[in-house]
């Protein structure tokens, strides 16, 4: 170990999260609450990036709201979505209503992930319990045997050893965590990426479609208010041939997919306002070791179908609050009481990876297989969009989830 290796300092807490994201500070948050002597490392220096999702689900709210931080939460600024209307080839079809549904908040709020996680922060800060370092990354892991004992970060100040009972991995699909201690990953792909852009929006251009099919073609726009935030998918590993194509071809297909962004396409001035999102779908078999627990994405990478990555990384957050805050009190939970998270949580990530699977095999990967026949409407949709009754099941399952998580874990008393 070289002197630069050697760390500064040593600081020990009960739980050590790696991660900043909705699954790390949604942990962070009912830890602290909870009472437990609790660290969230985020490496960056601030939370604003690029194609984080920014979809907050009904069942996300009503966690929110049981925590008592709905109302502050709703005065950030956001777009409401209750209906999910798409354009499959020329014909409208509408594919779930929000709605229909038997919940406290019917609806999708758009609102970027750098508000949703500040938030959280600041909410945090009224908690003794709990600290969020930024701008510190970890680069290794501590280890007692078998047993994992926090991680080694690196900060601005220099090298720290964060020692820890229980170390959670919520560092998102390329988790260092996970790769240090070596969890294998079971991919289960995608046949498609996304291309990610901004256009700007007047105050009158107004268009409820969600998701526009054309052959060989796929994009979903979001209305966010003074711009449209739009989802170009290709076909996995084109990415350089679409800039072989040049810009203006690209932009050319968005605009005649989509002509209300005619007016602002020239905000998109070369690649470099273009962001490549490389889509995956893989999941842990393992989500622990002694001392160690994966959540969110470091266990389990969602496509983005159906937006729901950030949500199902919230429950997986709540779902380990419940099972693990009563237990972390006394020390670190034996590795079977961790997999207990694995245990609740697997079976809604795999339904919900298997649904997104269908969808990529029977509408995604036909689209973007292209030709010249006109792409036919598949009988499931045709279904939903023809009987109303039916468009609060794909809602239901968008909105709540497999498995909606309610949370359960206790409020420390105030000294």
């Amino acid at each position: 170990m070289t002197s630069e290796q050697r760390p500064n300092s040593t600081t020990k807490v009960r739980c050590c999260i790696v991660g900043g994201g909705p699954a790390g500070m949604m942990l962070g948050y009912l830890l602290g609450r909870a009472g437990i002597d609790v660290v969230v490392l985020e490496k960056h220096a601030d939370f604003f990036r690029d194609f984080r999702g920014d979809t907050v689900h009904p069942s996300t709210l009503q966690m929110m709201d049981e925590l008592g931080l709905i109302d502050d939460f709703l005065k950030l600024p956001h777009q409401r979505l209750q209906t999910m209307d798409g354009l499959f080839g020329g014909t409208k079809v509408r594919i779930a209503d929000l709605r229909r549904l038997h919940t406290k908040y019917p609806f999708i709020a758009f609102m970027p992930q750098w508000d949703f996680l500040n938030f959280l922060r600041e909410a945090g800060q009224r908690l003794s319990s709990l600290k969020v370092m930024m701008n510190t990354e970890a680069v290794d892991l501590i280890r007692r045997g078998e047993t994992i004992g926090g991680v080694r970060a690196k900060t601005p100040d220099g090298i720290v050893d964060i020692e820890a009972d229980l170390t959670v991995a919520c560092d998102g699909r390329h988790s260092l965590v996970r790769e240090r201690a070596g969890l294998a990953v079971e991919e289960i792909g995608a046949p498609m990426d996304v291309l990610w852009f901004r256009v700007g929006r007047k105050a009158d251009e107004t268009e409820n479609l969600f998701a526009r099919i054309d052959p060989g073609k796929m994009m979903v726009t979001f209305d966010r208010g003074d711009y449209w935030q739009c989802a170009y998918v290709i076909a996995k590993g084109q990415y350089d041939a679409v800039k072989a194509r040049g810009l203006p071809a690209l932009l050319d297909d968005v605009v005649r997919m989509a002509p209300v962004l005619r007016s602002g396409i020239g905000d998109v001035r070369s690649f470099d306002d273009v962001k490549l999102l490389t889509v995956a779908i893989n999941r842990l078999k393992r989500w622990t070791r002694p001392g160690l627990l994966c959540i969110g994405d470091a266990s389990h990478a969602m496509s983005p179908v159906g937006g729901v990555g950030v949500n199902l990384a919230v429950q997986d957050a709540v779902a380990t609050a419940n099972l693990l805050a009563d237990k972390l009190q006394r020390g670190c939970p034996a590795e079977d009481e961790l997999d207990a998270v694995r245990r609740r949580r697997e079976f809604p990530v795999k339904m919900t990876q298997a649904m997104q699977v269908v969808v990529q095999n029977n509408i995604i990967s036909g689209a973007l297989r292209g030709g010249n026949r006109p792409l036919k409407v598949p009988l499931v949709v045709r279904l939903i969009s023809a009987l109303p009754w039916l468009q609060g099941i794909p809602a239901r399952l968008l909105a709540l989830g497999v498995r909606p998580e309610h949370v359960q874990s206790k409020t420390a008393p105030t000294p």
